[in-house]
């Protein structure tokens, strides 16, 4: 368990996760996630001022079969929609957090403006506050911000934090954790899946295709997608993620 996470028992025998912090946006974005047919995620069981109580998922092992699953049930997920690019999740609130980043989530009419606006330019600026992305670097990131392309897309209902850590593989699939959902791009989740790493993404990829095909140029956008999460890392993290960023948005 991570700092702030613990597993607890109940009276009635049941193992829960009990996380510490502001609950509101989290027991949101899991709620709003329930989507029939989607990937699974953990039931909301009670939230308090600085808790939130969860179902507990016992941890299993990533296997191919489990990817192929995931795959197509991210893409049932994705077409749930959203009612605007940055809208939160019902009864979310309008500042949340992504990671210990804060994020706000205010709807948007279309992607290019509001990505720019409300997703990479917030974290550029607190990144080269702090040294971690440099003159040079974030030029070369606003640039960038000024030619994205109008991806002709509806909004999709994102984790918004897809990493692979946020992908739990349990005795019974993989699950989702720890969103910080709003409406956005679905390709920004599936880049997100792609930067740090998820086991058999090859599967997940080809089965979201089968199920949702890809718009052309997909895999082209992969580093603009991964501007967002590479830029709050940098502000979160420093290190070598600024550069990571600037080389993300060298291929727009």
């Amino acid at each position: 368990m991570t700092p702030g996470v613990e597993r607890a028992e109940l009276a009635d025998g049941r193992t829960v996760v009990v996380k510490s912090g502001d609950p509101a946006a989290e027991a949101a974005g899991l709620r709003w996630l329930a989507v029939p047919g989607g990937p699974p995620v953990p039931e909301v069981l009670d939230t308090g001022p600085d808790r939130l109580v969860t179902t507990y998922i016992p941890p299993g092992r990533p296997d191919r079969a489990a990817a192929v699953d995931l795959g197509r049930r991210l893409a049932v997920l994705h077409a749930a929609g959203a009612p605007a690019f940055g809208s939160p999740p019902p009864g979310g609130p309008r500042v949340a957090t992504i990671g210990l980043a804060p994020m706000t989530n205010d709807p948007a009419p279309e992607w290019a403006l509001w990505y720019a606006t409300d997703r990479v330019l917030p974290y550029l600026r607190t990144a080269r506050d702090a040294g971690a992305v440099s003159a040079a670097d974030a030029a070369s990131v606003e640039r960038a911000c000024g030619r994205l392309p109008r991806l002709d897309a509806p909004p999709a209902r994102l984790h918004g934090d897809l990493w692979a850590g946020n992908v739990l593989w349990s005795t019974d699939g993989a699950w989702l954790i720890d969103p910080a959902a709003h409406g956005g791009h679905r390709e920004t989740d599936l880049a997100m899946l792609a930067l740090f790493g998820c086991p058999h993404l090859d599967a997940v990829l080809g089965a979201y295709d089968e199920v949702t095909p890809l718009a052309d140029g997909w895999r082209e956008r992969v580093p603009l997608h991964q501007l967002f999460p590479l830029l709050v890392h940098a502000a979160l993290f420093g290190g070598g993620y600024g550069a990571q960023a600037a080389a993300a948005a060298a291929t727009v």
